[in-house]
Formats: C-alpha cells, structure tokens, sequence
C-alpha cells in the first residue's frame, strides 16, 4: 500500500511538472530572431500548417493572382529546419489558401472550393464547391471534425458538417479572414478586430479591436494572439492593450500571410506570399 501510494504521488508531481512546461515561454515584451528562411523556390506561398502527428510543414502556393483560376496551385511539404521536402506535393489546384487537419486528412480552400486531401496518398478525394463565394480563405476545425471556413468576399463564415456543406453565419463585420478555434470558440480576424463567436449559441462578441486586418491568429496564452496582417506587420494583440508590434517588412514589400506557430518551439513561420519564401523566427 505505502509503494502504491508512493507512486502516486510522484506520478502527480510529474504531471504537475509536465503541465507547467507546457505554459507559455514569451515574456510580456517578446521580440523575435530569424532562425532560418526556405529557398525561394516557393510560388507565391500563403498560408503554413504544422502536421505534428508527421513532423512536417504544408505550405499552400498560390502561383499566380489569388483568384486566377490557372491550375498552377500547388501545396509543398517543408521540414522543420526551412529545406524543402516536396515541392508540388498536391498539383493542379487553383489558387489554395488556408488549410486544416482533422485526422490523415487535409482541408485547404482554393477560391470558391474547398478540397479534402488523403494526406496518406496527397490526393484529393472530395471537393466542395461553394455557390456565391468569391474569396474562401481560412479554416479552423473544432474538436467535433466540423470544419468552418471563411469567405472574405461576401462577409461569410461556411461549414462542412459530417461531409455536408452549409452556410454557418453572415458576419456584421467586413472582410473576415483568420480563423482559429478554441475548443466550441470560433475566434475570426476581421478588418475591425478579433471576434469571439459561440458555435453553440452563435453568439458574437468583438473581443479585441483591431485595425488592419488579420489574417494569421494564433495564441501565445490567454488573451495573448498573435495577428499579421498580410502587407507585412505581425504583432501581439490583447483585450484593452496596444498592440506590440513584433515584425513590420511592409516598407520592404514584403508580406505576412497565414503564418504558422509552434508553441513547444515558440517557433513561428510566415510565409511572404510574392517574396516566395517562408521565414522562419523564434519567439523570445
């Protein structure tokens, strides 16, 4: 009994432990350092997705105008260090955007369709074709499999529900674009700020003002996002505070897209959209 009881509670001293290293790192005034960049081999790259069940980065390119319809998309796996993997992974798309995983598949938008990829095969195995929609952009999937996406043309929010595809909401805020969920949480990017929508109730609350759009959204902790805003600025946003401006390339012309953010790593990528790279920084 006493060993029984001695495991125990070095077990839940170890848990303890472990849930501790798992809070945020980034101090209250983070500054970033590049860590590494890909080759310029990219196509106009817009959006990154982290597979941490396969260690590896998809990169969506758009190669060309984000609403051409040219055939020349393509999505490419990149590894953690910046090197290029496979570059025209899943070819023949149009102009693909955001992206989400659910399981060993990957969902990413493509103008006005929304695509399923086996990720175990990269092939395309259903389509949904969105009547209406002019800019599908970004997807955010809640712990359900429901996969919501946004449509930055027509203020709309979709979502595909066991494989069935439906309108969600039509947002009273313009040009919504970065998605993220936390847990039945809808958090979207739009060009007044970050919004809070229950999935349940679909209730709507303008969490944190912001101006300029948002197209990436990730959290550093609570309350704590990270935002870019594509002309070239990613900053850290909080309810009441001013944003902290961490990088801002747009007097380069250099943009930042839907970036991706490793928290375990405090690493996050941004793709440069026409600069056809991903740069990759640490977080500090």
């Amino acid at each position: 009994m006493r060993t029984g009881m001695t495991f125990m509670i070095v077990l839940i001293i170890f848990s303890l432990g472990a849930c501790t290293t798992t809070k945020s790192t980034v101090g209250r005034n983070p500054s970033l350092v590049q860590v590494w960049e890909t080759p310029k081999e990219l196509e106009v790259p817009e959006s990154v997705m982290y597979d941490s069940a396969r260690s590896v980065l998809y990169v969506s390119n758009i190669s060309g105008m984000p609403t051409l319809k040219n055939s020349k998309g393509f999505i490419s796996k990149v590894n953690l260090d910046g090197s290029i993997r496979d570059l025209y992974w899943v070819a023949g798309l149009n102009a693909p955007k955001g992206m989400g995983i659910a399981g060993d598949t990957l969902y990413v938008t493509d103008i006005d369709v929304i695509h399923a990829i086996n990720i175990s095969t990269g092939a395309v195995f259903q389509s949904w074709s969105v009547e209406g929609a002019q800019f599908l952009n970004d997807i955010a999937i809640d712990p359900k499999g429901n996969v919501f996406i946004t449509d930055m043309g027509t203020n709309k929010i979709h979502m595909i529900h066991n494989g069935m595809l439906d309108s969600f909401f039509h947002l009273d805020y313009n040009r919504p674009n970065g998605l993220l969920m936390e847990g039945d949480t809808l958090l979207v990017g739009t060009a007044e700020g970050l919004l809070k929508i229950d999935t349940q109730s679909r209730h709507v609350v303008l969490e944190i003002e912001h101006q300029g759009g948002i197209d990436g959204i990730k959290k550093i902790d609570t309350g704590r996002y990270l935002v870019s805003d594509w002309k070239g600025k990613t900053q850290v946003i909080e309810k009441g505070k001013p944003p902290i401006v961490l990088l801002d390339t747009s007097d380069q012309k250099i943009n930042a897209a839907d970036f991706e953010y490793i928290s375990a790593r405090n690493l996050l990528m941004i793709p440069t959209f026409f600069d056809n790279r991903v740069v990759a920084y640490r977080l500090q």
